[in-house]
């Protein structure tokens, strides 16, 4: 019964997205949407000008749209490398997993990028920026222009996005379907993130249900109160509270959400067999494929130049060198930083799966305040990120939150860190009217006191209320479709020929040694 199920869910979202994408568009009086992309950039009304002789108003049309069509080409290439660091998720995964899993998780992370692009195709992109108004960079073009707002302490509070379903209507419009693209990779990202931390022991159709809701449902509340206009971006124009929630590029919006996913169903499924012995004791479950592993961090760095400095959604913005550098060096920093607190205080080695993730950790933790910090700050940012990650695996090793990746302590606690780091080192050099409020952003080291320190802290304690919230949802969702983890002589067999129908290498002999044990809880 439950695999019919399980087919009939998918068929009738596929059918009911399918039926809607067909529907007319809509027209907006003052707010055209402009799908030929031949309006965008112009100035309006230009005068008929002399045979051969264009009108002033004529030349500063086309230095308008050459400046937009920068804008659109520098958006859209930088996504096309934020889309390539799903190789680098698969990699890492893949590599730090065992040899007879690494099929499935490859398929996850390959499955994740079609499943989560067609939920935020139906409503996601709606509900995340439905309501964001002027896309400022592309041509200002405000056709996205309907966020659902409710009034609490007599101030406007905006919940999600109501225009842009199945990009139709108002969606139709070449700075929208932009919009669209960057921001779908980046949700992809955070919906990759999870398939780390529950590898090894996760169905493979439950991964897919979960699929379904990160890009249509998860995935976009928060990102909307942050990114769309929502009631975290506007904590400094209602309560003074600096510039709101600032997040440049994706720390919590992106990282730290996968985080917080990926702990809940981390929880939830238990440890995989022989992780933990009956007395607490911790069995290591060594890494099969380190090379894979390094490759794959190397692309998600060379990726993360899509990430940070796309974030500005201008070409023309030339503080994306500034962006750029600080991504460099707080991973660089965080990489040096793991590496030498492991060789030092944890296990008397450079770890090479430490230096993997304390790279990532500085990436992560840079994510947010990129724009806003000097170099030096990117640095210490990247320091802590590094000691941060070391120390976190291990907590979570202790209490027993079996995360064969490191996923939780890389995107969840360093993701939560680059957001409060914001509030401790941004410099004032850059923001100015950043979430509608007037000066430059500042933190406490920089003369800012502790406004955005705290609009921070909020941003980050309702990140993980939502989506710890959220996560139990569809986790017991897929639990009552078709269960969540698989039968236990499939996990000691490896879910490769069990779940995926053929081996992720072929002849492998697999080493089953230690499994025999009992996990606690």
């Amino acid at each position: 019964m439950k695999p019919l199920f399980h087919r009939k869910f998918f068929l009738i979202f596929f059918l009911l997205a399918a039926m809607f994408a067909g529907t007319s568009s809509l027209a907006y009086a003052g707010n055209q949407p402009d799908p030929s992309g031949t309006k965008t950039g112009t100035i309006a009304d230009v005068p008929a000008a002399t045979p051969g002789q264009p009108t002033l108003q004529e030349i500063g049309d086309a230095v308008g749209h050459n400046r937009v069509a920068i804008n659109f080409m520098w958006t859209l290439i930088t996504g096309f490398l934020v889309m390539f660091m799903q190789a680098g998720f698969a990699m890492v995964e893949a590599g730090l997993c065992r040899a007879k899993n690494a099929g499935h998780t490859m398929a996850m992370n390959f499955m994740i990028y079609p499943l989560g692009m067609l939920g935020f195709y139906v409503c996601g992109f709606a509900f995340m920026f439905g309501g964001v108004g002027a896309i400022g960079t592309m041509g200002g073009y405000s056709g996205l222009n309907h966020e659902l707002t409710t009034t609490l302490f007599g101030k406007p509070f905006g919940l999600i996005g109501l225009k842009g379903f199945f990009l139709q209507g108002s969606g139709y419009d070449t700075a929208a379907f932009a919009l669209f693209l960057f921001q779908m990779v980046f949700m992809d990202t955070t919906a990759t993130i999870p398939t780390g931390a529950a590898a090894e022991r996760w169905k493979f159709s439950a991964f897919m249900i979960y699929g379904c809701f990160i890009g249509s449902v998860m995935y976009p509340v928060f990102g909307n109160w942050v990114w769309g206009g929502g009631w975290l971006s506007q904590l400094g124009t209602n309560f003074g509270l600096g510039h709101g929630h600032v997040d440049f590029a994706g720390s919590s919006v992106v990282h730290m959400q996968g985080g917080v996913i990926a702990l809940i169903f981390s929880w939830l499924l238990g440890a995989r067999y022989g992780k933990y012995n009956k007395d607490g004791s911790i069995n290591p479950m060594p890494a099969h494929n380190i090379p894979m592993a390094i490759i794959g961090t190397f692309i998600l760095a060379f990726g993360w130049f899509g990430f940070n400095p796309g974030s500005t959604l201008a070409g023309s913005d030339l503080r994306i060198s500034v962006v750029a550098v600080n991504t460099m060096l707080a991973s660089a920093a965080g990489a040096l930083a793991s590496t030498l607190w492991m060789w030092w205080f944890r296990t008397k080695k450079p770890d090479p799966t430490m230096m993997a993730n304390g790279m990532l950790a500085g990436l992560v933790a840079i994510t947010a305040p990129c724009a806003f910090v000097s170099a030096g700050g990117a640095v210490i940012i990247g320091l802590v990120s590094g000691i941060l990650v070391v120390e976190s695996v291990f907590f979570f090793d202790r209490i027993q939150i079996d995360d064969p990746v490191g996923a939780i302590s890389v995107h969840g606690v360093n993701g939560a860190w680059g957001c409060l780091s914001i509030g401790l080192f941004a410099d004032g050099t850059y923001g100015d009217g950043w979430n509608g409020v007037a000066g430059t952003v500042k933190g406490l080291f920089y003369g800012g006191g502790l406004s955005q320190f705290w609009a921070e802290v909020i941003g980050v304690v309702t990140c993980f209320v939502t989506l710890s919230v959220l996560s139990f949802v569809v986790f017991k969702i897929a639990e009552v479709i078709v269960g969540n983890r698989v039968p236990r002589d499939v996990e000691l067999e490896g879910l490769d020929v069990p779940e995926m129908g053929i081996a992720g290498y072929g002849g492998i002999v697999l080493d089953k040694a230690s499994e025999t044990h009992h996990p606690r809880g």
